[in-house]
């Protein structure tokens, strides 16, 4: 078996090698140049925003509450894929202004120029890099980091004592639309019929349940009840140890009280309850179908949400070309002495002044200023106007 595992390695290597050598000897030299760096990026930028997003917060937990160092180290390697897919970015910011602004600083690019080589052609590798790290960022994204992310979490609460499920849900708020019917008349209209709070949601079990019922024009009905569940014999909810108060049109009203309360409404309730708060915990077909959740019950702001960071798992690989193309292009502009601590500043800049406008258009999708496709790709659009704009400039 170990002879066999030798020859597989062996038979990938050399076909590894055969495919290295069919690229052009250009851009052979030209990735040499850029992996190092884009290694290093990926390592540094997932270093630092490990340490400030987990790496103190798990310190604390091991030194307060006593949370074993094992468990620890668990929660840490499921919680890296997560920053190391936001680190793909503005690691390829920065390999492509180092290893552009060193080969311009050796007059590499001069020369290269001088024996009519174009700067489209000398950037060409780093763009196509760049297409590789966004499809890489896309699988990451979307099918290793929610199922990480999940598993983390699962783990830290195991490990603290406290029940977790993946039935489990906090604030479940729900809201449904459907006919308003006059008890007096046939006339009826659409609207919002219930509104529904619930505490907790756990092992399908909803608890300190509140209902309000409009579905009855000019009657509102408020149910509060300790716990409900669903019937799937009955198909209804079923509600325990609670009361119903009735307000009349006429302004009178009635209470009652009772142990156990069959109410119409749907399925939808626990689906919504399910669904993680943060949309990063989820894949796109996840995303798509809360949207879906969101829409049918009415909950428009969330849906809206919704929407916007279903388009942001794209922008967010496509992010890794437009830095590549911001980074080529100021990379062979550099001025000659400016080194790496020029490259380190700029990339810094470059990354703030991205992620802001990048944050500021998310909101405004999120409230309902600008559509959610131009909230998520404006941030996109411009970077890419910008980033040609400076690659014309580098090619005169």
């Amino acid at each position: 078996m170990f002879n066999n595992l030798l020859l597989l390695l062996s038979s990938v290597q050399k076909l590894v090698e055969r495919v290295w050598k069919i690229i052009p000897l250009l851009d052979r030299w030209i990735l040499f140049e850029l992996l190092p760096p884009l290694f290093f990026s990926i390592a540094a930028f997932t270093v630092v925003s490990l340490s400030v997003g987990v790496v103190f917060d798990l310190i604390r937990k091991i030194v307060e509450i006593g949370l074993p160092f094992s468990i620890a180290i668990q929660i840490l390697l499921l919680k890296l894929p997560s920053f190391i897919v936001i680190s793909f970015p503005m690691a390829m910011l920065l390999s492509t202004l180092l290893a552009y602004g060193s080969l311009n600083d050796n007059s590499e690019i001069k020369a290269l120029k001088s024996i009519g080589i174009s700067i489209y052609r000398i950037i060409l590798p780093g763009l196509i890099l760049s297409i590789f790290m966004s499809y890489m960022t896309f699988i990451f994204n979307n099918n290793i980091v929610p199922s990480t992310n999940k598993n983390a979490e699962i783990i830290l609460a195991n490990s603290l004592g406290k029940s977790f499920t993946n039935e489990q849900g906090e604030d479940i708020i729900f809201s449904k639309k459907g006919e308003i019917l006059d008890p007096y008349s046939s006339y009826k209209k659409t609207g919002v019929t219930h509104l529904f709070y619930a505490w907790k949601f756990i092992d399908g079990q909803m608890l300190d349940v509140t209902v309000i019922d409009f579905s009855r024009l000019g009657f509102t009905q408020m149910l509060k009840a300790k716990k409900g569940i669903w019937n799937s014999e009955k198909k209804n909810w079923e509600f325990f140890e609670g009361d119903i108060l009735t307000l009349s049109p006429d302004g009178s009203n009635t209470r009652t009280k009772f142990l156990s309360f069959l109410y119409p409404l749907g399925t939808e309730l626990t689906n919504i309850a399910q669904l993680p708060k943060d949309a990063n915990d989820m894949n796109l077909g996840e995303a798509k179908t809360a949207m879906e959740l969101y829409l049918s019950s009415g909950n428009i702001k969330e849906a809206r949400r919704m929407k916007v960071r279903i388009q942001e798992k794209f922008t967010l690989p496509i992010a890794c070309s437009v830095f590549a193309l911001i980074g080529c292009s100021f990379g062979v502009m550099q001025k000659k002495g400016g080194g790496r601590s020029q490259s380190f500043g700029l990339s810094i800049i470059l990354i703030l002044i991205y992620y802001i406008f990048s944050f500021s258009f998310s909101s405004l999708g999120v409230k309902g200023i600008i559509n959610p496709f131009f909230a998520a790709w404006s941030p996109v659009f411009l970077s890419m106007l910008g980033g040609s704009f400076l690659l014309k400039q580098a090619s005169k």
